[in-house]
């Protein structure tokens, strides 16, 4: 019986592509707007398709993916802004939990509740996780070798860390530090902010399918949020993001 596949979510074209580079036996199917691509990459199957930005295009994408294609479990990447202190520009996060803070609908429901289910928070898989993270250490351990030194400089990278927690996702791009501090204030333990990974996380749960989100911080969710946006994806997430999940596919046996 042939092995159910993985699907590997990109928010960006250019994470997409990176991740193709290494897409064997590839057929692509079109489906609501979205190319799925199939194949293998190290011997595994896999489903790669780009998401598009929010959380409605990330749940539509979620629910094709389990529905049409029956992916065991689904990995999520892409970039945030970095919230908490620490959490600096050229970072990983992996997401621990996952939480909507665009969610209110008190007094009916507590604040961030998303009704009707009695949760605000959602667990991605811990095993998926664990090994995800283990494959960005790995990544970061070697950063020198994957990206020019001088181009990490220039985005102000050193050191990179990496960092797991909550992320939190909302239907807006967080530009300013007045937006920044606002989420602190209200979720202190929030390591990062995003647009996509609580829907997929809500879908997973719905499907009660196995997920994790990965994360490389482009920004501090301030004013120069967009400063460089597209040119950090392309020379340093998209490395990144390739980087970790072959690197992942490679060594989990479980993958």
């Amino acid at each position: 019986m042939a092995r159910l596949p993985i699907a590997i979510v990109s928010a960006m074209h250019e994470e997409l592509h990176a991740l193709l580079a290494l897409l064997r036996d590839r057929q692509s199917v079109r489906l609501a707007g979205r190319d799925f691509h199939q194949g293998l990459i190290h011997g595994r199957p896999v489903v790669l398709v780009l998401s598009g930005i929010g959380k409605v295009a990330a749940t539509t994408t979620a629910v094709l993916l389990m529905h049409e294609f029956n992916v065991r479990r689904l990995v999520f990447t892409g970039v945030a802004g970095g919230l908490r202190r620490g959490v600096k520009v050229g970072d990983v996060v992996v997401a621990r939990q996952l939480l909507h803070h665009d969610m209110d609908a008190s007094p009916l429901f507590p604040r961030f509740e998303v009704p009707l289910t009695g949760r605000a928070y959602f667990d991605t898989s811990a095993s998926l996780a664990d090994a995800l993270a283990a494959a960005a250490q790995r990544c970061l351990d070697q950063v020198d070798r994957l990206i020019d030194p001088a181009l990490l400089g220039g985005f102000g990278i050193d050191a990179a860390l990496l960092h797991q927690g909550l992320v939190i996702s909302g239907d807006s791009f967080v530009a300013s530090e007045a937006q920044s501090q606002a989420l602190r204030s209200v979720l202190p333990e929030a390591l990062a902010v995003e647009m996509e990974g609580a829907a997929v996380a809500q879908a997973c749960a719905d499907f009660g399918r196995p997920f994790a989100v990965i994360r490389t911080i482009s920004d501090r969710a301030d004013a120069n949020a967009h400063v460089d946006f597209t040119r950090f994806i392309d020379a340093v997430a998209s490395t990144y993001t390739r980087a970790i999940i072959e690197d992942w596919l490679q060594n989990d046996g479980d993958a």
